[in-house]
């Protein structure tokens, strides 16, 4: 089981899991997401096939609208 960082915190999650599959399980998956990879941002249509590994750092962020 993987075990990487998210915004700070430790998680793990079930091998192959995807960064699909993360930002589904934080509960951002209907909304405007950034997801930053080890210092590279992970373009969303790369999210299906880019696997989180062990020891990764992701910062996993929503967009906030306002006026």
């Amino acid at each position: 089981m993987p075990e990487f960082i998210v915004n700070g915190n430790a998680r793990r999650c079930p091998a192959g899991s995807t960064v699909a599959d993360l930002v589904e399980a934080l509960g951002m998956g209907e909304s405007r997401v950034a997801v930053e990879r080890n210092g590279a941002i992970v373009p969303r249509g790369d999210w299906w096939t880019t696997r989180i590994e062990s020891g990764d750092k992701l910062e996993v962020v929503g967009a906030v609208g306002g006026g």
